[in-house]
Order: structure tokens, then sequence, then C-alpha cells
């Protein structure tokens, strides 16, 4: 009962913004016929019909005749469904009024209810027959006003959606913007790799090789000397060995090649900064770049939470629907993560747009904050 009053509230309210906008859009007609106004004023209108119906709202690109079409759809449909919403709640109104001041009306002419005309003359009839229509007034509205609003807000977004033709063009532009992430990505990867192995492992090595040459020159004449760079060149060996490992571990961690993602994550929930509860699905066969981006979103994501939110737990809940691997980090922080100010958030992001996935961000002040990385494994 509760929540059909929240809905038929906020559904009148949908509806008699919807009139006040539909009088707006009649009377500055010839205003919001220019691109530049019609636009920003039917993607507000957009966003709220996304909000009534619980669907998220994606970026559209820009059509003039569509968004024409929907100011005349608007006057059309939303004056009369406004007007019905403004009716009752009027009407609503009007049955409060006539209850409380009956009396004020002359005796020639006593306050009539509207709809049923019943003539309001007495306390008797005023505590009795207007509560009964003020009941049966509200059930009809609970009941009519959120269906006709949500057929409103349906007939908003199908008219206002883009065309096949614009949304195959904006996956196109996605894609290739994305690609070209990528690619900058991939190339500042291997020039992070050649300059890790170059000044390192590699100069690591020379000096284990020119040791080398010392010892063997040395060795005939002075053993104990050649034995002993031959010790330091063990000792450099293992450390040469140990920054090349730390490289391989950024390009694909080991650990994945060895135990598989669910193995990965819950050795990685072992080490996070914070205690963290593993629940893993059945997986089945997850390919290799969508493990490896999987295993990366989560490992930012933790990091990120050991440093920054003051969480004093957190959660990971991996599944596999169908063919979409969804990987959901959660929280109980600080809040107020933004992938937008330069954060390991934006490498996430970045990382499953390259796989044409999407990583989704709920971080309210004051948390919790809940991460979601969705990747398609096709």
């Amino acid at each position: 009962m509760v929540q059909s009053l929240i809905r038929a509230r906020r559904s009148g309210r949908y509806l008699l913004g919807t009139l006040m906008t539909a009088t707006v859009t009649l009377v500055a007609a010839p205003l919001l016929c220019v691109p530049s106004l019609a636009a920003p004023w039917a993607e507000r209108h957009r966003r709220r019909a996304g909000a009534l119906l619980g669907r998220p709202v994606e970026p559209r690109p820009r059509s003039l005749r569509r968004d024409l079409g929907w100011l005349v759809t608007q006057v059309a449909t939303g004056m009369p469904a406004g007007m019905l919403a403004l009716l009752c709640l009027g009407n609503l109104l009007l049955i409060l009024g006539i209850t409380v001041g009956w009396w004020a009306f002359p005796a020639s002419d006593p306050a009539r209810l509207p709809l049923l005309g019943v003539r309001i003359d007495s306390w008797a009839l005023a505590l009795t027959i207007s509560p009964a229509q003020f009941l049966l007034l509200a059930a009809l509205a609970t009941i009519a006003l959120p269906p006709l609003a949500r057929v409103h807000a349906r007939c908003c977004l199908a008219v206002l959606a883009p065309t096949p033709a614009e949304q195959l063009a904006t996956r196109v532009t996605e894609l290739t913007r994305t690609r070209t992430d990528v690619l900058q990505a991939h190339g500042a990867e291997l020039r992070r790799i050649e300059r890790d192995l170059h000044d390192g492992t590699q100069a690591r090595l020379v000096a284990i090789a020119m040791r080398l040459a010392v010892a063997g020159e040395s060795l005939p004449h002075d053993p104990d000397t050649a034995a002993a760079l031959v010790q330091q060149t063990q000792a450099e060996t293992e450390e040469a060995m140990t920054e090349l490992r730390s490289v391989i571990r950024t390009i694909y961690p080991p650990v994945l090649a060895d135990q598989g993602l669910v193995g990965a994550l819950r050795t990685l929930a072992t080490r996070a900064g914070v205690p963290t509860r593993i629940d893993i699905g059945r997986l089945g066969e997850v390919p290799a770049a969508v493990e490896a981006v999987a295993y990366f979103a989560v490992t930012e994501a933790l990091a990120n939470i050991a440093r920054h939110s003051r969480a004093t737990k957190a959660a990971v809940h991996v599944t596999l629907n169908g063919a979409m691997l969804s990987a959901e980090i959660t929280d109980d922080g600080t809040g107020g993560a933004d992938a937008s100010r330069g954060s390991g958030l934006d490498g996430i992001r970045r990382r499953a747009a390259a796989l044409d996935g999407t990583m989704k961000i709920s971080s309210p002040p004051g948390g919790p904050t809940t991460i979601t990385v969705e990747l398609p494994c096709v």
C-alpha cells in the first residue's frame, strides 16, 4: 500500500511537470525549434522519463528531426495526461476544502462534492460522504496515474531513441576511440617494459658478464679473487631474475597461469589491505584476455580501497551470466570514488573498454562504494 502511494505521488509529480513543460513547449515553440535549444530541452525530459522508469539513459546523437517530433508529441500527449493528473489533484483539494468549509456556503446554494454531486449541508455528511469520496478518488488516482505516467515516459523515450543506424555509428565511434586509447596504452606499456629491461635487468646482465670475464682472467693466477667474483655474480644473477619476474608479472600475472582466475582472486584477497570476502560462481572457460582484465581490475580496486577509502571490509563477487563476466567490488568506506580524477579507476575503465566491456561506479559521499566491471567472453 505504501509503495503504491509512493508510486502514485511520483507519477503525479511527473505528469504535473509534463503538463507544465508541455505548456512551455506550446508557448515557446518558435524558440524551441532552434537546434541549440531543442536538443537540451528534449534531453532534459528524456532523463526525466528514464528516471521514472528506472532505466539508464545513454548519450545519444543529436537529431533535429527527432527533437522536433518529440516537441509535437510532448504537446499532444503531455497536455491531456497532465490535465488528468491536475484534475485528480484539484478534486482532492476541493473535497478537503468542502469538508472543512461547507458551512460558509449560502443555504440556498450548498456546496456540492465533485463527481458525485452530493450536497453537503451538515457535519454528518461532511464527515462521512466527503472522506469516502476522497478515498475513492485517491484510490482511482493511485491505480490510474502510474500506468499513465509510464506510458508517457515510454513514448518519450521511444520518440527520442536513436535509430539503428545512429546506434551503429555511435558504436563505431566508441570502438574507434577505445581502440585508440588501447593502442596508446599498449605503446606506453611497451616503452615502460623496454625501459625497465634496459635500465634494470639488462644493466645487471652486462655487469654479470663483465664480472665473469674478470673472474675468467683472474682464475689462473688468483683463484680466490675469481671465486669471490663468481659468488658476487651469483647474487647479482638472482637479483636480475627477481627484477625480470616483476616485469613479467606486469604483463601477465603468473598466478593466473598457475591457478586460473578463481585461485588468483582468492590469493589476491588474502593479500588485500582490508579484510576481503570473495564470492565466485561457476565460471567455466574464460578467455585469457578477459581473465587478465578482470584480475587487474580487482587488483586496482582493492588497492584503491586500501589507500583511499578508509574501509574496514571489502567484498568481491564474480559471476558469469551467459557470455558476460561480471566482477563487483564493494567496500564500506567513505565513498566519493570518481574515475575522472585520474585515479587507477580510469585505467580499469580503459582496460574494460578495450574488450567492449563496461565499468560502473556507485560511490555516494559517505559510502558504500560499488564498482561493477562487465566483460564479454565472446
